[in-house]
């Protein structure tokens, strides 16, 4: 008996370790890589639109050269203002023969951040990139094979709830609730129900598979019972077994078969085959077939939230309903399964994320009856029958749903923010909660809420008095630093904004800040009016409060009409915090009056320790190097630079160099960006002059710490190395 859970972690690693092997061999050549590529394949799935285009994934059946993987991810622009030309209509499962240039999968690298590269790992896509001018062709209306004619159901459908529901706010739920198409779903939305606790059911849920599986059985048993030739054939109770597996499995195939639906069919699968076989099993053998079958279909599946979340739920669903000696009324049951639920979820919940909802259990016990028992069937009927009336019901109740929602979310405490808990503390956690959800009667069941004591109160470490942390983050091409002394914290730029509803700010720099368990900002730093600099700066000032603004920025900007308290950076201002001075040397007012590049008017600033100094430089170029090296020719010294304008040729002059003299010079880069950053002189430069070369597109975050004892500097990239991430 011991040895079998050896055996079963020896395979099981085996396993991983080979499929990802056959994965990574699937991959795009280096050299191939900003290299157009005549490609043939079949559109794989939904084409997604947006502002200027369309995204959709590729099966490659050929390429010239040979260079491509199986599976690619395209997105196809239609360029800006006068030269838009739409992209043509598409459909999945169809034939195309199209040139394109791709990359090889890579996203930002930062603590806390998420891992695009994991998630394209999982979807064996092994390439993205974009559809480029030049001839394409459509060869045949459709690829007939299961997986792309479910695909094109799937696309049908959507493109009738769409025609069905014209101009209908929350048109999007309904599809995602009878599709699995989150995309519908406006991120506004998404962050509504994240915050009330439901985000769980505005997809394909096991609850709903469940639901629907469970009606098609009944419905089954109570027609194939009420015929006496039917019932001689086979039992009435595995016709309804077998017919619910059927019913699940069409709802998963619809639903795009994510983690929670693969895993709620495999165990109504289990179930099924229990019942057609006369054998009864337990819950947690149940479960434990699904686990294994899951992670056999899909070794990446424990990389993604929904994994531990819906194994998770089913857990303590299992734990809480077995064993107990008095069953209680339906309504107390369903009470004891919220607040398991509820509460075993939180440790979970905290490391994913950094946050829970206290409404979750009010705003479930509302919107798992109607969205599970009403929302959906009405939405699964607008399937099978091609009326508006159901979906117009649907989302009639989905538009009370959300008031509900929205009324919740602005309650004073409607959710509980933290810093990241350390991960140790993670499985004492969940030991703690194991203990608190033992059946009543327990002794000193109270215990275990000490287990949950680090979750919440081991915070992350902070400098010194004296010490400065300095965190350049990885942003793509832009620039996002934080400063932080013992006490204080400063952002200096706030990233690139990414598109219409996308930006540094809201997808690195705010989760860092919290996972962080900084909830508040001494100052911002906004460099100049650059979107690369400045495009994050909104999202960061609407998520959590600011003292003060700083920047070169012209009155009518935004951020400056957003700021509680703004001040034009200039040279000489200081303050000190904790021991650490921070001096802003550019521009000056001279630099202001002079009508000069926006660039060379990026703040400066020298964050300086009894030890060592740090030198941020914004985009100033040749003319504000030029004029800092006027003023303060002397002062500039640093032993980490991070280097002005990304590296680019008008910039790094070989006297700014000489002047600061860098032991380190980080590059705020984007992967294989189109401005060619930094420039091959530049960090021939920078290497010449004896500075050791780090750009974030390589490395990921860099953080350096300026301590007593030293510099010491981490590559998030080197220190936290996945095989996925590895070139």
């Amino acid at each position: 008996m011991t040895a079998a859970p050896v055996a079963g972690f020896l395979l099981g690693f085996a396993w991983a370790g080979l499929a990802a092997d056959w994965r990574l061999a699937d991959s795009l050549a280096p050299q191939w890589e900003r290299q157009d590529i005549r490609v043939t394949g079949v559109i794989a799935s939904l084409p997604q639109a947006f502002e200027r285009g369309l995204r959709f994934d590729f099966d490659v059946e050929d390429a010239a050269p040979q260079v491509s993987p199986k599976s690619i991810a395209l997105s196809w622009y239609g360029g800006y203002g006068a030269d838009v030309q739409p992209p043509p209509e598409m459909h999945a499962g169809e034939r195309w023969t199209l040139t394109v240039r791709l990359r090889r999968p890579h996203g930002n690298a930062n603590p806390h951040g998420f891992d695009y590269e994991a998630l394209l790992l999982e979807r064996g896509i092994r390439a993205t990139g974009a559809v480029r001018p030049g001839p394409a062709q459509r060869l045949g209306e459709m690829v007939w094979t299961p997986g792309y004619a479910v695909e094109r159901l799937r696309e049908h459908l959507r493109e009738r709830f769409w025609d069905l529901l014209p101009d209908h706010r929350y048109a999007g739920v309904m599809i995602a609730l009878a599709l699995g198409e989150q995309n519908a779903i406006p991120r506004e939305d998404w962050q509504l129900f994240a915050r009330t606790g439901v985000s769980h059911l505005m997809s394909i849920s096991g609850l709903h598979i469940t639901m629907i599986a469970g009606l098609v059985a009944a419905l089954v048993l109570g027609i194939w019972r009420r015929i006496p030739s039917l019932v001689l054939r086979l039992p009435a109770r595995k016709a309804a077994a077998a017919a619910g597996m059927l019913a699940a499995l069409a709802y998963c195939l619809l639903a795009g078969m994510g983690v929670p639906a693969q895993r709620t069919l495999v165990m109504l699968s289990v179930v099924a085959l229990a019942l057609w076989f006369d054998r009864l099993s337990r819950g947690a053998r149940v479960l434990g077939i699904a686990l294994v079958a899951v992670t056999l279909l899909d070794p990446w599946a424990v990389l993604s939230a929904g994994f531990w979340l819906s194994f998770g739920a089913v857990a303590l669903i299992f734990f809480v309903g077995q064993g107990r000696l008095r069953p209680s009324h339906w309504l107390g049951e369903w009470g004891r399964v919220q607040w398991a639920v509820t509460v075993g979820l939180t440790p979970l919940l905290l490391a994913l994320f950094g946050q829970v909802s206290l409404v979750s259990p009010l705003a479930n016990a509302i919107a798992i009856p109607l969205v599970s028992f009403v929302i959906t069937p009405l939405a699964l009927l607008g399937i099978l029958f091609p009326v508006a009336l159901p979906l117009e019901l649907g989302h009639w109740i989905v538009e009370w749903l959300m008031a509900f929602l929205h009324a919740l979310d602005a309650l004073p405490l409607a959710v509980w923010r933290q810093h990241a808990p350390p991960s140790w503390s993670v499985p004492f956690a969940v030991l703690g909660i194991a203990w608190i959800l033992l059946p009543r009667g327990f002794p000193a069941r109270w215990i275990g809420a000490f287990l949950l004591l680090p979750l919440f109160f081991v915070e992350p470490p902070r400098p010194a008095e004296g010490e400065a942390r300095i965190t350049v983050l990885d942003v793509g091409q832009g620039l996002a630093v934080l400063v932080e002394t013992r006490s204080h914290a400063m952002l200096y730029d706030a990233g690139p904004q990414y598109g219409p509803e996308a930006d540094a700010g809201g997808r690195v720099i705010v989760p860092y800040l919290f996972a962080s368990g900084i909830g508040r900002l001494d100052a911002m730093i906004v460099t100049h009016n650059d979107l690369d600099h400045s495009g994050g700066a909104l999202s960061v000032l609407d998520a959590l409060p600011v003292d003060a603004v700083l920047s070169s920025l012209e009155k009518d900007n935004p951020i400056r009409d957003r700021a509680s308290v703004h001040q034009r950076c200039l040279a000489g201002q200081r303050w000190n915090w904790d021991g650490v001075a921070l001096e802003m040397l550019h521009p000056s007012a001279a630099d202001y009056a002079g009508g000069g590049r926006i660039n060379d008017l990026s703040c400066v600033l020298r964050v300086v320790t009894a030890k060592d100094s740090v030198l941020l430089t914004g985009d100033i170029e040749k003319g504000g190097e030029a004029a800092l090296l006027a003023r303060q020719a002397g002062g500039l010294g640093a032993a980490v630079l991070i280097a002005p304008h990304h590296g680019s040729r008008t910039s790094s002059t070989p006297a700014f160099i000489a002047a600061v003299q860098p032991a380190t010079t980080v590059f705020t880069t984007g992967y294989l960006n189109r401005f060619g950053h930094p420039r091959p002189d530049v960090v021939a430069r920078y290497v010449a002059a004896g500075s050791s070369v780090m750009r974030t597109d390589e490395t990921g975050a860099v953080i350096v710490l300026v301590a007593d004892d030293g510099i010491r500097i981490e590559q998030w990239r080197t220190t936290h190395a996945r095989y996925w991430h590895f070139r």
